[in-house]
């Protein structure tokens, strides 16, 4: 267990720290605990280059350290009417929709590599973004309403989208290449 790994798993025990402090209506403190594994996320794979510590246990952690805050930030949040529902829906959709071609793919054992898209960047950034203000605005106000920017909620959900798209069309591209490398046998 190195550094970075550590960071990664320090990330998923915040989880359920967060979502204590947001069901017992303590925004200001789950503001403070996600910012913290916010900053672990951004950390860890820096540490991990820079160390040049990279582990195959890593390249799994992060990334489900990562999902498990966002989409359960998401879900909290909308169940305390915080964000509204229907965002959280687009965003769980498309996070199993990716979740999904993963494992047609290896059921397939088509060999991939993943990559994040630019727009899937943008997107988590976004997304990030949303849960950040959201909590920002109830540690600040304590208004539990999503009123506030239904604007940021639109653009998050229309990149979230946007991003699944593109990686739907990019699974359909490699199904399709290793159709084609079928038959050509």
């Amino acid at each position: 267990m190195n550094i970075p790994n550590f960071l990664s798993l320090l990330r998923i025990i915040l989880v359920p720290v967060i979502v204590i402090f947001l069901t017992q209506g303590e925004y200001f403190n789950a503001l403070i605990v996600f910012i913290v594994a916010g900053i672990t996320d951004a950390l860890d794979g820096t540490m991990a280059r820079l160390l040049n510590a990279q582990t195959k246990l890593g390249s799994y952690l992060d990334p489900i350290a990562d999902k498990l805050l966002l989409a359960t930030s998401f879900v909290t949040l909308a169940i305390l009417g915080i964000i509204p529902s229907w965002l959280t829906v687009i965003v769980m959709s498309r996070d199993f929709i990716i979740l999904l071609g993963i494992a047609i793919l290896s059921l397939m054992s088509v060999t991939f590599e993943i990559k994040p898209a630019l727009i899937g960047k943008v997107t988590t950034a976004l997304q990030i973004g949303t849960i950040f203000l959201a909590l920002l605005d109830n540690a600040v106000t304590n208004d539990v309403s999503y009123n506030w920017n239904l604007a940021l909620f639109w653009v998050t959900a229309l990149f979230t989208v946007a991003s699944g798209l593109v990686y739907i069309i990019r699974g359909i591209k490699i199904i399709n290449r290793t159709s084609l490398k079928d038959v050509k046998k």
